[in-house]
């Protein structure tokens, strides 16, 4: 009877060990992995390109028998208290908002162990108005109806800094939560008066918005966008290309209001993440079939650091094919 009890002790011990792990075996009895990516809610470019990171990744695994599936989430704060917990492997994130996550800044009540795997697209987000509400600067946008996100996104973390850098809070307009899909909406049918809309260029909800109606492209104040990218280093300025939507006829002197990023817990085994981050960089086609902010990821890109620190795993990747900056120890 001893002898029965230890062994179902033994049993139940290794049983909980696997569930705990997300552990199986395939037919050889060779045991499988299963890694997820958090993205974002359909209809951004987070989810889609999520998906294909995961994909592409999962279909070169080969031998590490790994499974590796994206997951649909409410975004970069989501992500990062999912990686902390251990309950995701990787995600995609807003550069901005990581920022300030790991040095607990701003809402954030403490400081969060997450670390970069590679930048990604920048995130060149701006407000935009129907023509016949008279908005044209950022100021204009006092005594307005704003749409300013998904609640809960984190969308503050730069359009504070935006805002306050051209005198503005938002205190001085009625704040409007949505998705981006929603923003077009309400300014459709007049319940908002202008939306911050962006992401990887050309963005879907933008393209809706100026096919639909008269959009103005509401500009930044060029000195204030040259001082934020020199304040913030997850600010950059970027340039939209003239007729990238209808009606802009002229480049929109925009700015990168902080990268998409695949981010990563910094308790999340090295070569688990050099692995990662070597089966994405070689078949980064596979992601750029499914999205062009696949482009990004490229030599130049994909080690530009944005205020969050890299995962080691990443870095001895990045230095074995020579692309790491030398005067950037990790």
């Amino acid at each position: 009877m001893p002898r029965l009890r230890k062994w179902f002790q033994r049993s139940v011990c290794v049983a909980t060990i696997c569930i705990v792990s997300a552990c199986s075996s395939d037919e050889d009895g060779n045991a499988r992995r299963f890694l997820s990516v958090g993205t974002a809610p359909p209809g951004g470019a987070f989810f889609v390109v999520g998906g294909a990171i995961a994909q592409a990744v999962n279909n070169a695994a080969g031998d590490l028998n790994w499974e590796v599936s994206s997951e649909a989430t409410k975004g970069t704060q989501e992500n990062i208290r999912r990686l902390e917990k251990g309950e995701i492997n990787f995600a995609l994130a807003n550069a901005a908002i990581s920022y300030h996550a790991v040095r607990g800044e701003g809402g954030w009540e403490k400081k969060f162990g997450i670390r970069s795997v590679m930048t990604l697209a920048p995130n060149v987000a701006l407000f935009i108005a129907p023509r016949n509400t008279g908005v044209t600067s950022i100021s204009d946008l006092k005594g307005r109806r704003v749409v300013v996100g998904p609640a809960g996104a984190g969308f503050e973390y730069f359009i504070r800094p935006i805002l306050q850098a051209h005198g503005v809070s938002y205190d001085d307009f009625t704040p409007l939560y949505a998705t981006q899909s929603g923003a077009v909406d309400l300014l459709a049918d007049g319940a908002a008066d202008a939306a911050m809309l962006g992401g990887a260029v050309p963005t879907a909800s933008i393209t809706q918005a100026a096919t639909s109606q008269d959009i103005t492209f509401v500009g930044f104040d060029p000195q204030t966008r040259t001082n934020l990218a020199q304040t913030y280093p997850f600010f950059e300025a970027a340039v939209i290309p003239a007729n990238t939507y209808r009606g802009q006829t002229v480049p929109f002197e925009g700015l990168n209001v902080g990268s998409m990023h695949l981010v990563t817990s910094i308790g999340e085994n090295e070569e688990t993440v050099y692995q990662f981050t070597k089966l994405l960089y070689e078949h980064r086609e596979d992601v750029v079939r499914q999205h062009p902010a696949g482009r990004a990821i490229n030599p130049k890109v994909v080690v530009k650091s944005t205020g969050t620190p890299f995962h080691k795993g990443a870095v001895r990747y990045f230095q074995e094919i020579g692309i790491w900056p030398e005067s950037d120890n990790g």
